[in-house]
């Protein structure tokens, strides 16, 4: 279901087994470029942090150079699902573990922005935080528990 007054922003992260220069990572360097593509095209698709490459491989969030950060905003949770599991990208997902660590504490973030809203990368990093640091909430959410945007008061 498509929101009428809100976003969904999304973070992740992931760390690298190694270098994207190295051999290994090879086949997942090869399918950056068709997957940025296929989220530009899919439905549902608002924005995503990239350098001018059009990929984000070369921004760094953290100081920890083996850290992939990828922020991107979309018009709902299920445009998001669909492009993530149920696209190309989801064949990178089932084969991550080809070129990534296994995450200690929770690596994908999520939480609501009014549409037109554009998060920065220090925003997105405090959303992920809070997730790993307090669980849960309306403020930084996960798929599996999912939270749908809260409307500020009015005052009469």
């Amino acid at each position: 279901m498509v929101n009428k007054s809100h976003h969904l922003s999304q973070v992740n992260i992931s760390r690298m087994i190694a270098p994207l220069d190295d051999p290994i990572m090879a086949e997942f360097v090869a399918q950056l470029d068709s997957i940025n593509k296929l989220a530009d095209k899919s439905p549902g698709f608002v924005w995503r942090l990239q350098a001018q490459e059009g990929n984000a491989t070369s921004i760094r969030a953290y100081d920890d150079e083996l850290i992939l950060f990828n922020l991107s905003v979309w018009e709902s949770i299920d445009t998001f699902k669909q492009f993530v599991y149920r696209s190309q990208h989801g064949e990178v997902m089932r084969n991550r573990k080809k070129w990534f660590q296994k995450s200690e504490g929770k690596n994908m973030a999520l939480w609501w922005v009014p549409i037109g809203h554009i998060p920065t990368a220090d925003k997105a990093k405090q959303r992920l935080q809070y997730l790993n640091d307090y669980g849960e909430s309306v403020y930084s959410f996960s798929l599996q528990k999912q939270f749908l945007p809260v409307e500020p008061a009015s005052i009469n």
